[in-house]
């Protein structure tokens, strides 16, 4: 995918470009820069930094990676946190756009960053993150490049604002509805099959105690209402008196065939897809790119009707067509796919969409923060 977080060990991440959060001056730093030197071989790449000689906040120059899994090492210095008001946010903005368009002049088809002055230069990390993020993504919506940011650990990941705050306080209220509703999950799946689907005719006057339905289908109880309404669907009446002290069952309505149902195939997810790209003016490569899925993939799913898409890909395109809830299950459910209430995943995806936030770099940080797959392929 063209980006990704992962945690590791910057030096031992493998990509064309590895960035370096240097000393302006050419001698060997600290944290990242220091772990770097030990890596590469402190001498060589000392002779190559002296080369370059200072550098200001915010430059970016590159060497060779000498013993690091890399062709380039690029050096960008990143600015010491004050208060905020001394250019800190629009230095740290540089050091990511200097150091992606130094990695386009090399010709990388991929880089992996730190998170730049966020360890002894004390920038925090929370705005750090939102500022990598948002030159990611402008980044990628121009060029095609595989972006990795490296943290080392969970202290160096922080999230936090009112979009993020909310994500732990929905899921938490979506478990406990599920919860709830489980306890008369069993009741109701046993109603539903002994009174919506009968294979033999039954008698006119059949009726159910209302009483049991009445504890199965209370306020809140998400599967029994579920089987209510599908009873109902298969007219599910009033006692034969008109009273409602009961329930007339009738015949179950004739089953369609397995050749009526081929011949009534709706379209497949891919032809879904193009046809959403084109309802709603979009061009391809704005939503391969939106969708964090590379050309290449892209160019295999447009070439082929019966593509089948993995669950995050699939997402991650609802998210790029900016589709309501109900279009998304709709949308994902062409590939064979649904949402649970049991899955973090899945809660996290329904949460941003009821926000209206549809950018997958956004909700991708979200996905990392709670250990769960990322978006894209």
């Amino acid at each position: 995918m063209p980006f990704q977080i992962i945690r590791n060990d910057i030096t031992k991440v493998k990509a064309d470009a590895i960035v370096n959060t240097a000393n302006p001056e050419p001698v060997c730093g600290g944290g990242t820069d220091s772990a770097i030197y030990n890596a590469a071989g402190m001498e060589n790449l000392l002779a190559e930094r002296q080369k370059i000689g200072k550098m200001e906040v915010g430059e970016a120059k590159s060497t060779p990676a000498f013993n690091l899994p890399a062709k380039y090492l690029i050096h960008t210095v990143g600015p010491i946190w004050i208060d905020g008001k001394n250019c800190e946010f629009e230095n740290l903005q540089k050091c990511y756009d200097n150091s992606l368009i130094l990695a386009v002049e090399l010709g990388c088809k991929s880089i992996a960053f730190p998170l730049i002055s966020t360890g002894v230069y004390g920038f925090p990390k929370d705005e750090a993150l939102k500022i990598a993020v948002s030159s990611f993504s402008k980044f990628l919506l121009k060029e095609d490049m595989e972006i990795i940011l490296v943290v080392f650990d969970t202290e160096s990941f922080v999230l936090s604002g009112k979009l993020y705050s909310g994500i732990d306080e929905f899921i938490d209220d979506n478990y406990v509805s599920t919860q709830s509703s489980l306890e008369y999950a069993c009741d109701a799946a046993k109603l539903e099959s002994e009174i919506c689907d009968f294979e033999e005719p039954v008698r006119e006057s059949s009726t159910v105690d209302p009483r049991f339905l009445n504890r199965l289908f209370g306020a809140g109880k998400t599967h029994a209402k579920q089987a209510r309404e599908r009873c109902e669907e298969k007219s599910v009446g009033s006692a034969p008196d008109g009273s409602a002290n009961g329930f007339k069952i009738h015949t179950a309505a004739k089953k369609p065939s397995l050749d009526d149902r081929v011949k009534h195939l709706s379209d497949t997810w891919q032809e879904s897809l193009l046809k959403i790209i084109d309802d709603k003016g979009y061009t391809d490569t704005e939503v391969y790119k939106r969708a964090n899925i590379d050309r290449k993939l892209f160019s295999k799913i447009r070439s082929n009707p019966t593509y089948q898409p993995k669950k995050i890909t699939a997402v991650a395109f609802a998210l790029a067509l900016k589709l309501s809830l109900d279009d998304t299950k709709d949308f994902i459910g062409r590939a064979g796919y649904a949402f649970s209430p049991s899955s973090i995943f899945d809660l996290i995806i329904e949460y941003f969409i009821e926000q209206e936030v549809y950018d997958t770099y956004t909700i991708n940080l979200a996905l990392f923060d709670h250990n769960q797959p990322l978006l894209g392929e």
